[in-house]
């Protein structure tokens, strides 16, 4: 059977049809150029792939101001100290013997061993070339001693030296001082106090201390391995009351996102504040730095008369590179414990007490296991002295985080390491607090800190 169709209802059915593809095409081309407008304004829409391209250029940029850009304290470390002399011998622009891979590896320095060719890798992992001045100019020259950056001339000669972040915050997966780049952990080996004192000129800090040289190379051996005085410049005390130097220890740079403070003591402010507050006063680049807290005269004597408190620089290599390297240090995540470096049937039951008993969430709050807003505490609440606390704006200690604390426990904890272990700072927060928790209880949480 031939169905029949009037021809005004076919009519009507080809203008509609045509309606609707016509609004279609246009749908598609509204969009399409809505889109290639909207890349072009910056209008919302298509964002998402500016915020993906910010991600990855952030990254990038933030991963190399950490461990290569000196922010020019060049005009520190080579101009005044003259520390580029020390460190070659009198055949390449130095006044000495020079300084040996071996002499650097004994003051802490690290050696990234995926940088070097494969022959010299061979080489110095045989104890090959360890004792030769040169050698160390050629590892810094291509970039493989961690946070050293030198600047040679065409005869091979060095120029100058500058520092890095990742002098301080970086170090290598082999106990050797030579090996696979770990950024964001401490460096609980490296000698700052030696190194600086290598320099053949420290009349630049004998003048900010008000001090003499033989006086500031006191100061700085009494430091010792994984250890920095960030405050000495600040307010020239650089022993505690009980005579023990007040140099405190290296922190780590990891493990920071969803932190507030993140320094040993309270109100210095967040990350970004202190990559600004280093680059600027501790490696002493050329920038610009304002803080009006350290023209208090009483407080920080030192920083006031330097006018550290509004620093300004003919040129600034800094302010530029404080979003990227906060951007990169955030993304460094906790390092996680070894297979088998702590008992897990243990560590159970140290979980149990850490949130119970022990009242150790409390304070240090999981996942982040730091306080979310404002993490400090004053001296008193945690029954310890006040002399690192009061050298801080705020005059209080800073509730650290504890995942990844394995990673840095060389040197003790606590800001100064006064604890030894782990189980020493158990000990003393089962007496300030009182929680009265058994031996077996103790070993537990320890089990369970050491899983974090």
């Amino acid at each position: 059977m031939k169905l029949h169709v009037p021809k005004t209802t076919m009519v009507i059915t080809f203008i509609v049809v045509a309606i609707l593809a016509t609004q279609f095409i246009r749908c598609k081309t509204t969009k399409a150029d809505t889109r290639n407008s909207m890349d072009r304004s910056g209008v919302p829409g298509d964002f998402n792939d500016d915020i993906e391209k910010n991600m990855k250029e952030m990254f990038d940029k933030g991963k190399a101001v950490f461990r290569f850009d000196t922010f020019g304290d060049e005009v520190f470390w080579t101009d005044q100290l003259q520390i580029h002399k020390a460190i070659a011998d009198e055949k390449h622009g130095g006044i000495g013997k020079g300084l040996s891979p071996k002499q650097a590896l004994d003051a802490g320095l690290k050696v990234d061993l995926a940088v070097l060719p494969k022959f010299l890798r061979r080489k110095i992992k045989e104890g090959k070339f360890l004792d030769d001045p040169w050698v160390t100019l050629q590892l810094i020259k291509i970039n493989a001693v961690l946070g050293v950056v030198g600047k040679f001339d065409g005869k091979g000669n060095l120029k100058s030296i500058g520092l890095t972040c990742a002098s301080c915050h970086s170090t290598v997966s082999d106990p050797s001082g030579i090996g696979k780049r770990l950024d964001g952990w401490p460096n609980r080996d490296l000698n700052v106090g030696a190194i600086i004192s290598m320099a053949p000129n420290l009349d630049p800090i004998a003048k900010l201390l008000n001090a003499d040289q033989a006086t500031v190379k006191k100061v700085l051996a009494s430091w010792g391995p994984g250890k920095f005085d960030a405050e000495l410049n600040l307010d020239g005390k650089a022993f505690r009351p009980d005579g023990k130097p007040a140099a405190t220890l290296i922190p780590e740079a990891f493990g920071q996102a969803g932190h507030n403070l993140h320094t040993w003591t309270g109100g210095w402010g967040n990350v970004t504040y202190w990559n600004a507050y280093v680059a600027n006063l501790e490696l002493s680049g050329q920038g610009q730095f304002y803080d009006p807290r350290l023209m208090n005269k009483e407080q920080y004597p030192v920083a006031a008369k330097a006018g550290f408190g509004n620093k300004r620089s003919d040129s600034d290599h800094v302010s530029s590179k404080l979003a990227a390297l906060q951007f990169y240090q955030l993304a460094i995540p906790p390092p996680k414990p070894p297979k088998g470096s702590f008992d897990e049937v243990a560590s159970d039951r140290g979980q149990q007490l850490f949130s119970g008993k022990a009242k150790c969430a409390t304070c240090h709050v999981p996942p982040l296991f730091a306080e979310p807003g404002w993490n400090t505490h004053k001296p008193e609440e945690i029954c310890i002295d006040d002399f690192q606390a009061n050298r801080s704006p705020e005059k209080t200690y800073v509730t650290q985080g504890l995942r990844g604390l394995w990673a840095h426990a060389k040197g003790g904890f606590y800001h100064d390491g006064r604890f030894a272990t782990m189980l020493d700072v158990v000990n003393h927060y089962n007496t300030c607090k009182k929680l009265n928790l058994t031996e077996a209880e103790k070993n537990d949480l320890v089990e369970y800190l050491k899983s974090l």
